[in-house]
């Protein structure tokens, strides 16, 4: 596979997972579920989001915006428009997401395999008050979220990539 198809299947890839990601947000904010119940978040926010606090909405919608800017983002690194963009702002944004992203799969930043497998594995143990919780939602971010956000982080730093050994536009 050539540098270019490598790119391409990276800028498509990101496009993808965020048009997924979008598409989860936008059905929580319009009153689905759609996995909002194995968000693995602290109980009494868990809790509000579940009972579609106001500010969770708000959350899902500009989510759901983010996540179309995302796609376009994206296609702008393959797209023949995509040169009207500056090319260092678009490494700066494919390296910073791709790095976050695959920080948070890893556990760097609070979830991910790490922070899941020591709470599965009895090193961190849960708050006993919502040990079952917690043991569940660490199932799903250990076998759900986290490769998700290691796919999209892998995703953009591929479509960086490529952008930073094209050379200046």
């Amino acid at each position: 596979m050539s540098r270019a198809d490598r790119a391409r299947v990276g800028a498509y890839g990101a496009a993808a997972c965020a048009a997924a990601y979008g598409s989860m947000k936008l059905a929580q904010a319009l009153g689905a579920n759609a996995l909002a119940d194995k968000d693995p978040l602290p109980p009494e926010l868990r809790e509000r989001l579940l009972a579609r606090d106001p500010l969770f909405v708000a959350s899902h919608w500009l989510l759901a915006a983010a996540a179309v800017v995302g796609v376009i983002v994206a296609l702008a690194t393959v797209r023949p428009w995509g040169a009207a963009v500056p090319r260092r702002l678009l490494l700066a944004i494919t390296w910073t997401l791709g790095v976050f992203m695959i920080a948070r799969s890893i556990g760097v930043v609070g979830f991910g395999f790490v922070g899941d497998a020591l709470l599965l594995t009895g090193v961190h143990p849960p708050p006993v008050e919502h040990a079952a919780l917690a043991r569940d939602l660490a199932r799903w971010d250990l076998l759900l979220w986290s490769p998700f956000f290691l796919l999209w982080g892998a995703c953009w730093t591929m479509a960086g990539w490529r952008l930073g050994r094209r050379g200046p536009s």
